[in-house]
């Protein structure tokens, strides 16, 4: 049995983070928090889901946070996401092109990789429409 797609990706975070982990997935990324089950609210972490978007943030006693493997997002205006990431104090780091996108590499409030990719050539097709112009 072949398996079908992913459901969601679990990241780790220290225990307490969960205000930091809302301000940083829900209020920058813009992926609203959805309720924990009960049972695995417990445990602490918290859940952020749009549609197929799944990000569930775990907390771990001994954390220690991911740098090299880590989820990609498709975004839909990069440059302005990175500004307000900038503007909340998260540099971001480029990396060698990878065609057809442009990236950027963020780390969340613990140290987690982020990478944050948009089709090349969005933000233009974007503003042609925006324009009337036609192709």
């Amino acid at each position: 049995m072949p398996v079908e797609a992913p459901d969601h990706v679990q990241l780790a975070m220290p225990p307490g983070g969960e205000d930091a982990a809302r301000r940083f997935y829900a209020g920058l990324l813009g992926i609203p928090e959805v309720p924990k089950p009960a049972h695995l609210a417990e445990r602490g972490g918290c859940w952020f889901e749009r549609g197929a978007l799944k990000i569930h943030l775990g907390a771990e006693q001994d954390f220690r946070p991911v740098r090299k493997a880590h989820p990609a997002f498709l975004v839909t205006d990069l440059d302005a996401l990175i500004a307000s990431l900038a503007d909340a104090g998260f540099t971001s780091i480029e990396d060698e092109p990878l065609e057809g996108y442009d990236r950027r590499y963020v780390t969340d409030p613990f140290g987690n990789r982020i990478e944050l990719m948009q089709p090349c050539g969005a933000a233009m097709m974007i503003d042609d429409s925006a324009s009337g112009s036609a192709e």
